[in-house]
């Protein structure tokens, strides 16, 4: 969609007030906002940082293109790619080879003024993000995980790619910030600590049910006794049993439930916090397991189709074991959600690189953990206890490389230095050619387009991500786009999606007044019959110690200009005020914009009073 601001002076001293009101044209020209500070020009002034959306779809593809033996290729051109969606060519639009800087160095900003421009959050090479998953890891898996984390950084003996790292609990949360800087990556590492995963992985893989484990234990009865009395207590026990099995499977249910969505609210809050920058961003994610793939089970397109052009997809069938039984389940229940997400990732460009936190593994790890000899059935049921958790974890890898190859990246599995598949996504950088064509088919109706790559060599690996969702990028009419917000002003991390800068101000006693210079190029517009409307909802919170929300206030502008004020609106930006009581307690500023006809965020955050 194309975008919208206005430089025009908004103010509002009560919580969402819709601002409708014909704005005198010259206040449209009044950019000084009563301070030099927020000067119109740093909104505009580096154009290359910001991509402006547009009325036709830009759909971007990174390759990441290897020779034989796994080396960049470099020197290529526009001319060389040849792009296909849906087996039809697509006329190269926009072509950035690798290497390409993705931003100036960050300026100081001046004192009591905040950012999230993209160069205040990282600049320079592509930006990697290491996902440490506690929420679907055992504590021993990330143990192993950090102590693989650390040996990475150390071996990085000068500043390389940004690196960001976070954690993923109940939430996502932000170990350290962008830096380029190992030593404060270290810092970051040493002081995690791992934790207990809360939501089990699934149902119990090591051995059979406790139903079967019930009627082998009565097989034989007891010598002497009354058969009636055993056959009896054989059935109590089996049904005893039974009901266990059940409530097993319905505590796996409900983990693997729970885990989905947290999952899918991570992967939307790196959308929120990545969309904004620039280029490839390439994500680590560490993990001992994914609880969904990344293509619904209600695809509109056939298993033959999909294998064809998702050739690293196995499809697995609903009873190969109970972990996959429950995720095929999750992809039917949560299939709009998961499209939207896969949506949203693409257009983030991000690519996801899981990599296994199991490690090599035979499948035979936990047969010694069953009972030991001692066990008669243990001893008779190692076969299938090992065919389960190996057929467990085959489902989890296909899903693993099935997530990478949708979104460009590549899984790291079945290998024991996982520092190297962090190593992996970080070579990717000088392999990435980033590849961009407006699909001829303007139709978008949410259904999976799938995209070819080709390049006249003989000798080159092409990895990029496979097809998109043509989703229309407007928010869903059940989707609460109010709780993304309160979500992202949580996360110790600016959201990059919608830029701004913004300056706090004493105004009344206990009151201050902030003031919002919103990039009007990252704000969606829609035609109207005078110009182009724009709708948007801005945000400041005070929050206190423990991480509480103390004070809100909102306003929405929601309106319509023409065509010349529209056109100043690109060149210098949108100015709008809110003011708000500074409660007792408070500590922190907390902004955010919100547009409401994409549903994109912007967030950034500061002290109180700096």
């Amino acid at each position: 969609m194309c975008t919208a601001g206005s430089a025009i002076r908004l103010t509002s001293m009560c919580s969402k007030v819709l601002i409708c009101a014909i704005l005198a044209p010259v206040l449209v020209f009044n950019t000084a906002i009563e301070t030099s500070i927020l000067s119109a020009q740093q909104v505009a002034g580096d154009s290359s940082t910001v991509t402006v959306r547009a009325n036709t779809r830009l759909v971007m593809v990174d390759v990441v293109v290897t020779d034989r033996k796994g080396q960049p290729v470099s020197g290529l051109k526009a001319d060389d790619f040849t792009l296909e969606e849906n087996g039809k060519r697509q006329k190269v639009a926009v072509f950035v080879p690798p290497e390409t800087a993705n931003g100036s160095r960050p300026t100081p900003l001046p004192a009591g003024v905040l950012s999230n421009r993209p160069e205040n959050v990282t600049s320079g090479a592509i930006p990697i993000v290491l996902v440490l998953d506690a929420a679907n890891s055992a504590f021993r898996d990330q143990a192993y995980a950090r102590s693989q984390m650390l040996k990475y950084v150390v071996a990085q003996e000068q500043a390389s790619s940004p690196m960001a790292i976070l954690t993923l609990t109940d939430r996502l949360r932000v170990l350290q910030e962008f830096t380029s800087d190992p030593q404060i990556l270290l810092a970051a590492i040493k002081n995690y600590k791992p934790q207990e995963q809360t939501l089990r992985l699934g149902p119990t893989q090591s051995g059979p049910s406790a139903t079967d484990q019930a009627l082998t234990q009565s097989v034989g009865g007891v010598p002497g006794s009354d058969p009636r009395a055993q056959v009896n207590a054989t059935r109590a026990l089996a049904a005893e049993a039974a009901l266990q099995d059940f409530m097993n499977t319905q505590v796996a249910q409900y983990a693997i439930e729970r885990r989905t969505l947290i999952t899918l609210e991570a992967m939307r809050t790196l959308c929120h916090m990545l969309g904004g920058l620039p280029g490839r961003k390439n994500v680590v994610w560490l993990t001992s397991d994914l609880p969904f793939e990344l293509i619904p089970e209600d695809r509109s397109i056939s298993d033959a189709q999909l294998m064809a052009d998702l050739p690293s997809v196995r499809q697995k069938s609903a009873d190969t074991n109970a972990v996959g039984a429950l995720a095929s389940g999750q992809r039917e229940m949560h299939s709009s959600q998961i499209r939207e997400v896969e949506s949203e990732l693409a257009s983030a460009s991000i690519a996801i690189y899981p990599v296994d936190l199991n490690g090599l593994v035979s499948g035979m790890e936990g047969s010694a953990d069953q009972g030991g000899g001692g066990n008669k059935y243990a001893d008779t049921g190692v076969s299938d206890t090992a065919t389960s958790q190996v057929s467990s974890l085959e489902a989890s890898h296909a899903t693993m490389e099935e997530v990478a190859a949708q979104t460009g990246g590549k899984a790291y599995i079945n290998q024991n230095e996982i520092k190297d598949g962090i190593a992996l996504a970080a070579s990717d950088e000088k392999a990435s050619y980033a590849v961009g064509y407006y699909p001829e088919n303007k139709k978008w109706d949410g259904k999976l387009r799938t995209i070819k790559v080709k390049i006249a060599r003989g000798d080159v690996h092409l990895r990029y991500r496979k097809g998109y969702f043509a989703i229309e990028p407007r928010p869903a009419k059940e989707h609460n786009y109010e709780q993304d917000v309160a979500a992202a002003l949580q996360v110790d991390a600016p959201a990059t999606q919608v830029i701004f800068m913004a300056q706090a101000k004493p105004s009344d006693p206990g009151k201050m007044t902030v003031v919002f210079l919103i990039d009007a190029r990252t704000l969606t517009a829609e035609d109207v019959g005078i110009g182009k409307k724009i709708s948007a909802n801005l945000y400041a919170t005070i929050w206190g110690s423990g991480d509480k929300s103390l004070a809100e206030r909102t306003i929405m502008v929601d309106k319509s200009f023409d065509s010349a004020t529209y056109l100043q609106m690109i060149e210098h930006g949108m100015t709008a005020s809110i003011e708000v009581e500074i409660p007792a307690g408070g500590k922190e500023l907390r902004l955010a914009v919100l547009d409401n006809q994409s549903g994109s965020i912007g967030t950034v955050s500061g002290a109180l009073g700096q």
